[in-house]
C-alpha cells in the first residue's frame, strides 16, 4: 500500500529528463513506425497471404534462438548503480561468443524447421537470416550505455535512419519481385544499419575481453532474464509454432498479419515506453511510493490509448481491413475482431515487467513468464483443434489468467493493490467500452458506402464518442493526457491521493 509522505523524484532535473526520454523515444517511434508501416503496407498489397506464412514460420525459430542473444546482460549494465570499464569489455565477450554460436544453432537447425514445417524454402530463409545475430552486440552494448544516462535522442535519430533504409530496402525487392525474401533483406537491412549507426554515435571504438572474472553479479542478472526470455519466447511464439504444423500458408499468414495488426501497440509502442520505465523505475528503487505512484499512473495513460485503439478495432475489423491491406487480405477480419479483444489485458499485463526489473527481482517476470509460457501453448493445442478461430480466441480466453497470476506474483514488491489497478484502468476501459458500442451501432445504421468513407466516419465517431465520454466520466483524467501532450508540469501528487491510488 502507499504511504502518507508524496514520493517525488531526487531533483527536478530527473523528471525532466524522463519526459525527454519518453519524448524522443516515444516520438521518434512513432514517426519510424510510420515510415515502416507505409513500406509494411505497400509491400503487404504486392506480397500474398502465402509468403507471410512462410516467413511467419522462420520467425518462431529465431525469435526463439534470440533469448539467448544477451540482451539480458546489458540490462544488468542498466540496471547497476555504478559500471566500470572492465565490465563493459566483459559485457561484449559474452554477447560475441553469444550471438555468433546461435547463428552457428540456426545454420544447423534450419533444415530440421524445413522438415518440421514441410517447407524446404524454410532452411534457405534461416540461413540468411542467421546473419542478423552477428549485428547484436554492436546494436545491445551502445544503446545500453545510453539507455543507462536516459540519452534517447541520438538511438531515436538513428533509429528513423534504419527505419528509412529498411523501408528502401522492402519497397525494391518487393517490386522486383523477390517474393518472400523481401521480408528477410528488409530486417537485416534495418538491423546492421542500426549497429553501423550506434557504434560511430557512441564511439564504441573498444576491445571484448573473454575474461569473465568477477563478472558473477551481471552474469546472474543476465541468466535470470534470459531465463525470463525464454519463457516469454514461448508463450509468444506458441502459436505460430502449433499452428504451422496445422494450417496452411495461407491461412497461417492471414492469421499472422491478424496478429500483427492487433499488436501493433502492444508490441511495437509499448515496449519503448517501458525502455524508458526501466531505467526510471531503477532511480526510484530506493523511494518506493515514487515508483508506486509513477507505475499506476503509467498504466492510466497507456490504458486511456490502448482500450479505445483495440475496442475500436474490433468492431470496425471489416472496413479497416481492406482499407489498410487491401481486398486480398478480408479473410483475416474475423481474426483481427477476436484478437484485439485480448490485447488490452495484455498491454496491461507487459507493464509490470520493467517495474519488477528495476526493483532488481527479474525472478518475478521469469516466473510469470514461466506460468504464461506453460498456459498459453495449453489454450493453443486446445484452440488448434477448432481451427483457426479457436487458436484465436486462444488469445482472448489465456491472457485474463496470465495477467492476474503477473499481479499476484508482483503487487507486493510494486506497492500497489488491485483496487488501485482497477481505478487507473477504469477511466479508458469504461469510455472505450461504451464508444465501441455507439461505433457499432453506427456501423449497422450507416448505408452502403465507400470502404474509405465508412471508416473515416466510423473512426470520427469513435474519436469524438471517446474524447467526450471522458470528459463527461473522467475530466481530470483527459486534462491530464492534455497536459502531458502539450508538456505542461503536471501538479505534484498530494498525500490523498498517493494514500487512495488517485493518480
Amino acid at each position: 500500500m502507499l504511504n502518507e509522505s508524496a514520493p517525488l523524484a531526487d531533483d527536478e532535473n530527473f523528471g525532466s529528463r524522463v519526459r525527454s526520454a519518453v519524448f524522443w523515444r516515444s516520438g521518434t517511434q512513432i514517426l519510424s513506425q510510420v515510415i515502416a508501416w507505409g513500406a509494411t503496407l505497400a509491400v503487404i498489397r504486392i506480397l500474398n497471404p502465402e509468403d507471410y506464412g512462410i516467413f511467419a514460420m522462420t520467425q518462431v525459430i529465431l525469435v526463439f534462438l534470440s533469448f539467448m542473444n544477451g540482451y539480458g546482460l546489458v540490462s544488468s549494465i542498466i540496471q547497476a548503480e555504478k559500471v566500470e570499464p572492465i565490465q563493459i569489455r566483459q559485457a561484449f565477450g559474452m554477447l560475441l561468443l553469444l550471438n555468433g554460436a546461435i547463428a552457428l544453432l540456426q545454420l544447423l537447425l534450419a533444415s530440421v524447421a524445413a522438415d518440421y514445417y514441410r517447407q524446404p524454402i524454410v532452411a534457405d530463409l534461416l540461413r540468411v537470416q542467421a546473419l542478423i545475430y552477428l549485428a547484436t552486440p554492436f546494436m545491445a552494448l551502445p544503446e545500453a550505455l545510453m539507455t543507462r544516462n536516459l540519452e534517447f535522442k541520438k538511438p531515436a535519430i538513428i533509429n528513423l535512419i534504419s527505419a528509412v533504409v529498411g523501408a528502401v530496402t522492402a519497397l525494391y525487392f518487393a517490386y522486383n519481385d523477390y517474393g518472400v525474401w523481401t521480408l528477410v533483406y528488409a530486417p537485416l537491412a534495418i538491423f546492421w544499419s542500426r549497429a553501423i549507426c550506434l557504434v560511430i554515435a557512441v564511439r564504441f571504438y573498444i576491445l571484448p575481453t573473454f575474461n569473465f572474472k568477477g563478472a558473477g553479479a551481471m552474469f546472474g542478472f543476465g541468466a535470470t532474464l534470459l531465463a525470463s526470455h525464454l519463457f516469454w519466447t514461448i508463450q509468444s511464439q506458441s502459436d505460430i509454432f502449433i499452428a504451422g504444423r496445422y494450417l496452411d500458408p495461407h491461412d497461417l499468414g492471414l492469421y499472422a498479419e491478424a496478429l500483427f495488426l492487433t499488436t501493433i501497440f502492444a508490441a511495437k509502442f509499448v515496449p519503448p515506453l517501458n525502455e524508458v520505465a526501466f531505467p526510471a523505475y531503477a532511480r526510484l528503487q530506493s523511494d518506493p511510493r515514487a515508483l508506486a505512484w509513477s507505475f499506476l499512473k503509467a498504466i492510466r495513460l497507456i490504458m486511456l490509448i490502448s482500450c479505445p485503439l483495440y475496442l475500436g478495432m474490433a468492431v470496425t475489423a471489416d472496413p479497416l481491413v481492406e482499407t489498410i491491406f487491401g481486398s486480398k487480405w478480408t479473410g483475416m477480419s474475423p481474426f483481427v475482431a477476436i484478437l484485439a479483444l485480448a490485447m488490452p489485458v495484455m498491454t496491461l499485463q507487459i507493464l509490470f515487467t520493467p517495474a519488477n526489473n528495476a526493483l532488481g527481482r527479474p525472478q518475478v517476470t521469469a516466473r510469470t513468464n514461466m506460468f504464461g509460457a506453460v498456459l498459453m501453448p495449453i489454450a493453443f493445442l486446445i484452440g488448434i483443434q477448432y481451427g483457426v478461430f479457436g487458436l484465436a480466441w486462444g488469445w482472448v480466453i489465456a491472457f485474463p489468467l496470465l495477467t492476474i497470476f503477473t499481479y499476484s506474483q508482483s503487487h507486493k514488491h510494486i506497492g500497489i493493490d488491485a483496487r488501485q489497478i482497477g481505478k487507473a484502468v477504469w477511466p479508458g476501459l469504461s469510455a472505450s467500452t461504451a464508444m465501441a458500442g455507439i461505433v457499432y451501432g453506427t456501423d449497422q445504421l450507416l448505408p452502403e458506402m465507400i470502404v474509405y468513407a465508412r471508416l473515416a466516419v466510423l473512426v470520427a465517431t469513435g474519436g469524438l464518442v471517446y474524447v467526450g465520454l471522458l470528459y463527461i466520466l473522467a475530466r481530470p483524467t483527459l486534462f491530464e493526457v492534455i497536459r502531458l501532450v502539450v508538456r505542461r508540469k503536471p501538479p505534484e501528487p498530494s498525500a490523498a491521493e498517493l494514500r487512495s491510488g488517485e493518480i
